[in-house]
């Protein structure tokens, strides 16, 4: 029988981490890789039968190809702890690494749920992550909302993860920031400059692009929220890399 590891990153997930582990306890090893948690994550992880790897983070990349390769077993399994593999992708999952049918990794589609409310339209219609796959022939690149390269052909499964990605509208405004400190940096080594467009001009059309050409409203007020979220994102990502353009680091 294929074996398979899973792989959960953490930093302060003490809400999620025991319920993480839960959704994929089918896994013959599971790996948590904390980024020196300061809350319960680490004492609540290991209530589990699970291997605890804790590392400085540098990028999520880095973060999950050094995970990656402490793997004992070839297929991977990557899971966010704010995500929860369903008994529906479960099963899918065990039968994709035993009969791959020539594929290296899968995409599997996620539920995104805002403050509570799954969100239906407003751009997460179409979410995929690829979370399978193969660690022979797949490794993460970039620095922020990192992806999976390969060379090998990949697959898809049918059902759906849930994704708890804004437990509260507070908790969105950190994650907004802690982003958006790794966007701006990313593009400040890049040597990209922001101006008044990135600042005035972005923010808005990100707005118009999640609440109406993605179906936002039809989420009702919680899709005009998340939409004028996600608008600020934008605009303190560039707010950030204007400050780090004059040499001003704030995170």
């Amino acid at each position: 029988m294929t074996k398979i590891t899973a792989i959960i990153p953490t930093l302060n997930e003490e809400i999620h981490i025991e319920e993480a582990i839960k959704s994929v306890n089918f896994a013959d090893e599971i790996i948590v890789i904390d980024s020196y948690s300061t809350d319960k994550t680490v004492v609540l992880a290991e209530k589990h039968n699970v291997k605890i790897i804790k590392r400085k983070f540098d990028d999520f990349s880095s973060q999950k190809n050094f995970a990656i390769d402490q793997a004992q077993h070839p297929w991977i399994y990557i899971l966010d702890a704010d995500e929860r593999v369903t008994p529906q992708v479960r099963t899918e999952i065990l039968n994709a690494v035993e009969n791959p049918k020539d594929k290296v990794g899968f995409y599997v589609r996620r539920s995104f749920y805002f403050v509570g409310k799954k969100i239906k339209y407003s751009g997460w219609q179409r979410d995929k992550v690829v979370r399978l796959f193969l660690k022979e022939y797949c490794r993460y690149k970039g620095i922020v909302h990192e992806t999976i390269k390969t060379n090998g052909e990949l697959g898809f499964l049918k059902g759906k993860i849930e994704h708890y990605g804004y437990r509260s509208y507070n908790h969105s405004i950190e994650k907004i920031h802690h982003y958006a400190f790794l966007k701006a940096t990313d593009l400040h080594r890049q040597g990209k400059k922001a101006g008044l467009y990135h600042i005035l001009v972005k923010p808005p059309a990100r707005f118009i692009i999640h609440y109406i050409i993605r179906l936002g409203f039809l989420d009702g007020f919680e899709g005009i929220i998340l939409a004028k979220t996600l608008a600020y994102s934008s605009r303190t990502r560039y707010i950030k890399l204007w400050l780090l353009n004059k040499g001003i680091k704030e995170k």
